[in-house]
Parts: structure tokens; sequence; C-alpha cells
């Protein structure tokens, strides 16, 4: 039986004149199998919807000047553009209920409260550099209707299931959108070593070459 492989998909840039499906079709068409997942860069597909902001279109207000200062560095909400771009969508009194919460939690020991509270696009907002030129330059928010966009990548190409999954090089991987019957934490683990390379390389696909099939090993030796 074939080995699970991971293959990258070499695409250009894509930008919102682009649908995310049409370009998987384009540049991985024929690299597509029904035993195969095919898994895409959250914010790759949050760009071909139009979802990405210039800085300089943001206004930041006093709340997320003070609250962006509360938030370790690595993360895109430590930024106040980052902050005001979350903000923006899932409310200000909403991240200042969450964030107050958040302070709260680690007072007793329950960490993660910020980002429970605070809405989809605390997590998934990309702050600038982090995501492929041109858009390293913009915020990019989280893709909308994940789950449907995961889905209608399973239509077109019959393929055994498809994910959105917004991945990095601190070794996070976390599924946002995922077909019926795939496991979200089976496939995060899978992209972990994140093989998306969303800069320089261009191949935010990633095709999860003969997914059923591992999964069927596994479920015959448990």
């Amino acid at each position: 039986m074939e080995e699970l492989q991971l293959i990258p998909v070499k695409t250009r840039i894509l930008t919102p004149q682009d649908d995310i499906v049409d370009a998987i079709e384009k540049y991985a068409k024929d690299q597509i199998g029904p035993n195969d997942v095919v898994s895409v860069a959250e914010s790759v597909v949050a760009i071909t919807q139009g979802r990405a902001v210039r800085p300089e279109e943001l206004n930041p207000g006093i709340l997320a000047r003070i609250m962006c200062r509360f938030v370790p560095q690595k993360g895109s909400m430590s930024s106040i553009y980052g902050m005001q771009a979350a903000m923006n969508v899932d409310g200000e009194w909403r991240m200042f209920f969450a964030m107050l919460m958040g302070m709260l939690g680690k007072l007793v020991g329950r960490s993660g409260l910020f980002y429970e509270l605070a809405g989809p696009q605390a997590a998934l907002v990309d702050d600038v550099t982090g995501t492929m030129p041109p858009f390293d330059k913009h915020i990019v928010y989280g893709p909308d209707d994940p789950e449907g966009v995961a889905e209608a990548i399973k239509q077109r190409f019959g393929c055994y299931g498809a994910v959105v999954a917004d991945v990095n090089d601190l070794k996070r991987a976390r599924v946002v959108g995922i077909t019926a019957g795939l496991e979200p934490q089976k496939v995060a683990k899978i992209l972990i070593d994140n093989p998306f390379g969303n800069a320089s390389q261009m191949t935010p696909v990633v095709i999860i070459r003969n997914y059923a099939q591992a999964e069927a090993r596994v479920v015959q030796h448990s």
C-alpha cells in the first residue's frame, strides 16, 4: 500500500481577482486523486476573497493601542493594526471583555480564554509580514466560510476531502475549514511541519496524497 505523501503545488501569486477553486484546478487538477485530501492555506483563501487591508486604511483607537501591549510579541494581536483589524470585525467591547477574562483566567491557571472569547478573527488575522508578497504589506483577515470553501474543493475534484488550514513555522497547525468525514486534529498533525510556502515558494496548496489508504490502514490495525 502506498504511503501518505505531502505534495506542495506551486502557483503564481494569487490575488482578489482569483477564485481559489479555479486556481487549484489550473495548477493541481491532474495531481489530485480520489484518495487524496487537498489542503490550502487560509491566508491565501482570504486574499482571494478580498479580505486584506493596508494598515494605513485602519484607524487604531485607544483600546487597540492599550490592549496590544498585553499580547506576546509573536502574535498578530501584539500589533496595534492587527488588534484594530480584529476589533473592526469582532467588536471592540467583545475584544476588551475577552482580554479582561483572559487576564483573570491566567490568575487561576486557565490559559487561552482570550482567543476562546474574542471571536474567530483574533486567532486568524495575519499582521504585516504574515503572508506572501505583495500582501506582506497588508493585514489579512481570516477567510469567509472556510467550510464552504473546503466543500467546494471536494465537489470540484472528487477527492477524499479538503481542508483550509492555518499553519505556521512555530509548529502550530489549525484546521479552520474541513469536509465531513475528516478529523481536524489528525489533519493538523500531518501539516504541523508547515509544508505550505506562502512567500517566494508560492506553494499555498498541499495535496495530502493517499490519505484514504493511510486512514484505512489505521482502522485495520486498531
